[in-house]
Formats: structure tokens, C-alpha cells, sequence
């Protein structure tokens, strides 16, 4: 009798080894969705920015999260955004000539032209529609983008037309030319829209 009650007693001991004391319930855990390059962009810390010189930056890799550019750069840019596809930010202005602006080229490396400074009382400054700042982005309809210092006022000069039709981007250098700049499609289309 003794053998078998230690031999029930091991019999129990083993068979509640196997038998859950507890209920246990499944966890339902949520699949976790992410992108394909998730993995690579985790991998590049923002402490890693300085790896890349800035000449060599690329679009991909600000799209990683890789920049040379500090936050607070990063975050200026951000708030000196103006969309240069967006209607509402270019003025179109109506003035004869002499006008009383006072032109000026952008880094040549850009080219176009920009509004220095206006004659108190000018032409320019009686109508109130420019400011100093504004990019030059066409004359007369057509556009002046890029375009030298010279091709651009000549245009001025050689219009025909008793008012020149200017069409000015508010919102700097920077938004207009480079990445950030329009279409051609987009601004040969808006040209079309504000002919005179």
C-alpha cells in the first residue's frame, strides 16, 4: 500500500505538470504593418546627419530622415515654405513705363530677377501691388524664369503694349527655383489661365 501511494502521489505530480493550473488565454496581438524601408530607416539615427556631405544629399535621403541640415534649419525651412504652385501667390500687376522699380539679378547660379527696392513715387509704388522681394515670373504672358538680367528687363523695354503685364512670385528665391519651384507644365498652363 505504501508503494502505490507514492506511486499515485508521482503519477499526480507528473500528470499536473501537463495539466494548466491556470486557464491561459490567447493573446491576440495586432499585426504590425509597415513600410519596406522602415527597417533601413531605423537604422540611420539623426546623430548620423553628418555623414553626408551637403553637396551630396539627395532627395532619397531626406525621404530616409537623412539630412545634413540641423532641426532648427529643418524647421525655418519648414516655416519659410511658400507653394510656388498655388495660385493665390503670385500678383499680377498692370503698370506703364517708366515704372519705378528697381531690378536686381539672384545668384547666377539661379538666374532670374527680383523687385530691390520701388520709387516712393513711382509708378510701381502708386499702385501698391509689388513689394520688394517679389521674383519676377513673367512679362506680358510669357515667362522670365531664369532667365539673365538682361533677356528679363529687355523684355520690359521692348514691349509694345502702353502697360506691361507683370506676373510676381511672393514667396522668395528659394521656392520659386530649385526642387521646390513649379512644373513647366503647371506654370505654361497658369501663364495661359492670366494672359491679359
Amino acid at each position: 500500500m505504501q508503494f502505490s501511494a507514492v506511486a499515485l502521489l508521482a503519477m499526480c505530480a507528473v500528470g499536473s505538470a501537463f495539466v494548466p493550473q491556470t486557464p491561459v488565454r490567447a493573446l491576440r496581438q495586432r499585426p504590425v504593418v509597415s513600410g519596406i524601408f522602415d527597417e533601413i530607416k531605423d537604422a540611420f539615427a539623426a546623430d548620423d546627419a553628418s555623414a553626408i556631405d551637403v553637396d551630396r544629399e539627395t532627395p532619397f535621403d531626406r525621404w530616409m530622415g537623412i539630412s545634413t541640415k540641423t532641426e532648427v534649419e529643418r524647421k525655418k525651412t519648414l516655416s519659410a515654405f511658400v507653394d510656388s504652385m498655388a495660385d493665390d501667390n503670385y500678383i499680377k500687376a498692370s503698370l506703364s513705363k517708366p515704372m519705378g522699380v528697381v531690378f536686381e539679378e539672384n545668384d547666377p547660379a539661379t538666374g532670374g530677377v527680383f523687385v530691390a527696392s520701388l520709387a516712393p513715387d513711382g509708378k510701381a509704388a502708386q499702385e501698391g501691388s509689388l513689394k520688394p522681394g517679389d521674383q519676377l515670373a513673367a512679362i506680358d504672358g510669357e515667362s522670365v524664369l531664369g532667365k539673365s538680367f538682361d533677356d528679363a528687363l529687355g523684355k520690359i523695354v521692348e514691349s509694345p503694349n502702353p502697360e506691361v503685364q507683370l506676373m510676381v512670385f511672393r514667396g522668395g528665391v528659394s521656392n520659386l527655383y530649385g526642387n521646390l519651384g513649379p512644373s513647366e507644365e503647371w506654370f505654361s498652363e497658369f501663364l495661359g489661365k492670366h494672359k491679359a
